[in-house]
């Protein structure tokens, strides 16, 4: 029995691709430093801000105070572009839906950080209960550190048996993994089939609907 659904965000929930690759492209372009393809982006998500950042920019500039720099301008361009480009996976909205009319617990467990993740939440899913929203944070290691889930689970009081981890990437895969839940690769997010299986996802599916018939 699934008491708790825990989705990532990026390429799980919402195609936040766009809006990602356009930020980073403007503040890439005020520095006069090269762009990248939208393809580019989705090798360089998922290991949050300071990750991403590092890999679009040249390698002689992955200096300390460059990367924070460059973050920083980040974030502020992001959170004002945040929703210009961004939608909800087809059949997500409904599985939600469903989920919560099932009476199934919903949380959110992403990279990205908090602020941002709070607003895309509230932006696009603002009938949806989630019981815990979290992003990354100042000092909570980002995944596949399993710390996330393990805050999830104290919050809700849901052990890790009852709960179903969903997700598009290896790095959500070993996510579950470490924190000892089940996990669910989707393929309609920004990683291949491939990286899901290597990275030991128990269960791949490929559209919203099928995640019902794992509860």
């Amino acid at each position: 029995m699934t008491r708790l659904a825990i989705f990532d965000l990026d390429g799980t929930l919402l195609n936040t691709i766009g809006d990602l690759a356009v930020s980073c492209n403007a503040v890439l372009a005020l520095r006069g430093l090269p762009q990248h393809s939208y393809e580019d982006y989705c090798r360089f998500v998922g290991n949050g801000i300071m990750r991403l950042v590092e890999r679009a920019l040249p390698e002689a500039l992955r200096t300390p105070y460059t990367v924070d720099a460059v973050r920083r301008d980040f974030v502020a361009y992001y959170l004002a572009h945040i929703d210009e480009h961004t939608l909800p996976y087809e059949g997500i909205p409904e599985l939600l839906d469903e989920l919560q009319r099932r009476g199934v617990r919903l949380a959110v467990a992403s990279n990205k950080f908090q602020a941002g993740t709070e607003k895309l939440i509230g932006r696009y899913f603002p009938d949806i209960r989630f019981d815990v929203v979290l992003g990354q944070r100042p000092d909570v290691p980002l995944k596949p550190d399993p710390a996330v889930v393990g805050e999830i689970l104290t919050a809700t009081g849901v052990a890790a048996g009852e709960v179903l981890y969903v997700g598009d990437s290896g790095v959500d895969m070993q996510t579950a993994a470490a924190a000892g839940v089940r996990s669910a690769g989707v393929t309609w997010g920004f990683r291949t089939r491939a990286e899901l299986e290597q990275s030991g996802a128990r269960h791949i599916v490929d559209r919203p609907a099928e995640l019902l018939g794992l509860l």
